[in-house]
């Protein structure tokens, strides 16, 4: 028997195993629905005027009438302000700032504030799971770690897993959950590696810069990422009035037909060393766009090099859009979306069967399978819950303490729900079994 120290420390492993599995499940089904950001934008907030495209000009006068509104608002400049320019799946021109975002109509007057809390909350939850930027990402970025960790041991433990890929024991109680298990990983093995280790590189990816940074450019990390995205601008010292956004989108519309706007973003705007640039994406291309540069007067600087730069900074440039599947239109949506789904049952029955292999080695462990049956089940109803919260509080709902709480307390109740009913089951009779076996 057990001395009460190692169960102890059996518990807190299982508890380990939980947290671990459930972070990497809620990870798996938030990203499945993140691929529909926006059209859950336009979802939430339908009364936001859309367009298939703004006029340069209209652009120019949106921009200004919000920089003048927050002069008025007597609000701290702002580093940075972005026009959103309308696209296929998202038809609508924004300008967001430091503290506040606000929808255009087609002639660039401010329509109305942007209200999206809901969606941001949900794509918050997949990249960063609610934490400050840094440790969240880092934390998402070693699950993708982990997952790419589980697809590679998978195939290694079964050998027979390609040979095996069509057949499917789902008639057997015993062998089904593991058979499904088997068969969704080897079909979705190859975008399970993309997703893992694109995710991987993405949540990661401000812990190496960290780390580069203090070690070799001296505690500068945003120089770790200028050979890939390109080094910050120094524009003029002297502010000659709000910069020049509607000749940069036209220069870009002219010499580069091809390309896609879909944002314009000035670099202190009304400050010393303002610029603007232009972020567009290239049809039947991976990568997430291009940055055009252009001073504050609208003269241009040169691009970054993410379309024709060298193969390692295109493929860095491409990690997003295959991550999240942003290229191909809806048809490569749907598909995401479906692998996704696959790769959630996947996490899902993942622990199922480790909690199958403890119980055949004689591990009652109904309390942990109880929480587990609250996070698979509980993580989407919370979901459902938090866009419940925004059509009925409002863009202000309290999302994530809604969502965490909520998840914390499904699996608190169905813990102790457990431990209640093994409390008052009659003893097992395992030496009647045995006799009768």
């Amino acid at each position: 028997m057990a001395s009460p120290s190692a169960k102890s420390a059996l518990s807190a492993h299982s508890a380990i195993g939980l947290v671990v599995g459930a972070l990497l499940y809620i990870v798996c089904v938030t990203g499945t629905l993140s691929v529909f950001y926006p059209e859950l934008q336009r979802l939430e907030q339908v009364s936001a005027p859309e367009m298939s495209q703004i006029d340069p000009a209209a652009a120019q006068r949106g921009m200004e009438a919000v920089l003048e509104k927050e002069q008025a608002q007597g609000l701290a400049p702002t580093t940075h302000l972005y026009i959103h320019i309308p696209t296929e799946d998202l038809p609508r021109a924004t300008i967001s700032t430091d503290t506040q975002a606000f929808h255009l109509d087609a002639s660039g007057a401010i329509a109305m504030p942007e209200q999206i809390a809901w969606s941001d909350f949900l794509i918050a939850l997949h990249y960063k799971l609610s934490l400050p930027n840094f440790w969240g990402l880092t934390l998402v970025g070693a699950l993708g770690a982990m997952l790419l960790a589980s697809a590679f041991t998978g195939v290694l433990a079964l050998p027979r897993i390609f040979r095996d890929a069509f057949r499917l024991n789902a008639r057997s109680a015993n062998t089904a959950l593991a058979d499904w298990h088997n068969r969704l990983s080897t079909w979705t093995l190859p975008f399970s590696l993309a997703i893992a280790f694109t995710g991987a590189a993405i949540g990661l990816g401000g812990l190496g810069a960290l780390v580069m940074g203090k070690t070799a450019y001296d505690g500068d990390s945003a120089a770790v990422y200028a050979p890939i995205f390109g080094e910050e601008m120094e524009g003029k010292e002297t502010v000659d009035g709000p910069p020049d956004v509607a000749g940069p989108l036209a220069y870009v519309a002219e010499r580069f037909p091809d390309l896609k706007p879909t944002y314009a973003i000035i670099h202190d705007p009304l400050q010393p060393g303002q610029h603007v640039q232009i972020l567009g994406g290239y049809p039947r291309r991976l990568i997430f766009g291009e940055y055009y540069n252009f001073d504050q007067s609208g003269r241009f600087l040169g691009s970054a090099g993410l379309a024709d730069g060298d193969l390692g900074q295109q493929a860095a440039a491409s990690t997003y859009n295959l991550h999240f599947g942003n290229y191909g239109g809806l048809p490569v949506k749907i598909v995401y979306f479906i692998l996704g789904m696959a790769v959630s049952v996947i996490s899902a029955t993942g622990f199922y069967i480790w909690l199958a292999k403890r119980r055949r080695r004689g591990h009652r462990d109904e309390a942990l399978r109880a929480s587990w049956h609250a996070v698979v089940w509980g993580c989407p109803a919370m979901i459902l819950t938090t866009f419940a919260a925004r059509i009925i509080i409002g863009n202000d709902a309290p999302f994530d303490a809604i969502f965490w709480t909520g998840q914390l307390l499904l699996v608190l109740v169905a813990a102790l729900w457990a431990k209640r009913r093994t409390r008052c089951a009659p003893p097992r009779s395992d030496h009647l079994k045995t006799s009768a076996a």
